[in-house]
């Protein structure tokens, strides 16, 4: 598969990312914020960093950048679109996906090692997880807290956008799981069409056996075992 991985002015998991692809055997071509030219790619990754330096708010400059006017066009075409930490920020600033990412309830930058527990059972990033299983995923971030409106977050659950939830050890969503204080404990989403994926937590930082972890690879062979692409 041919996958875009773009990069802002301050994104620094481009290369994490780039690294995590290629081992999985994918073709990987970056894609500069003032490019207007995706490449042909079937997928394209926003990676996490501080686009922008998070001025105004994470994401908020980054959307509008030249390349999402090709990636939003792309998105809206059906091509698949991964944001991860920063990218999901990005997404939902691009409008890409619902909701908002907000300052963590601690107000403090977490670094850590967190409990996901998958929820989607038809997104194609969560379809071959085991739902009784944790899947352990590092965390980066200040803006983490995930928030939409109540309608917006029933529309979610009826039509099975959210992708993971935090959770303790036990796969129990806890008050102290909620790292950020997400609503609901939500970890990352979908769009309706569920073409378009977005998540806090760093899959590419658990993907190497070298890390000691590979629970984050899990992600990645589930969404790629379930994309379509056309020949």
């Amino acid at each position: 598969m041919k996958i875009g991985v773009v990069v802002f002015p301050g994104s620094n998991c481009d290369q994490d990312m780039i690294y995590t692809l290629r081992q999985m055997n994918h073709e990987v071509v970056e894609l500069w914020h003032k490019d207007t030219d995706l490449q042909g790619v079937e997928m394209v990754v926003l990676p996490g960093g501080f686009s922008y330096g998070d001025y105004l708010r994470s994401g908020a400059i980054a959307r509008f950048s030249p390349i999402m006017e090709q990636v939003i066009a792309f998105a809206d075409n059906g091509g698949y679109v991964l944001g991860v930490c920063n990218g999901f920020q990005v997404l939902c600033e691009s409008g890409l996906l619902p909701g908002t990412l907000l300052h963590n309830t601690s107000h403090t930058f977490i670094c850590k090692n967190v409990n996901l527990k998958p929820v989607s059972r038809t997104a194609a990033i969560t379809a071959d997880l085991d739902e009784d299983k944790n899947y352990v995923i590092p965390v980066a971030h200040g803006e983490g807290r995930y928030h939409i409106d109540e309608d917006g977050y029933n529309l979610l659950k009826e039509n099975d956008q959210i992708l993971f939830q935090y959770v303790d050890a036990r796969g129990q969503a806890t008050a102290d799981a909620n790292v950020n204080g997400s609503l609901y404990h939500i970890a990352g989403v979908s769009n309706a069409g569920k073409n378009v994926f977005g998540m806090m937590p760093h899959p590419e930082r658990a993907a190497d056996p070298n890390l000691g972890n590979t629970d984050g690879a899990k992600l990645f062979e589930s969404l790629f075992n379930n994309l379509t692409v056309e020949a």
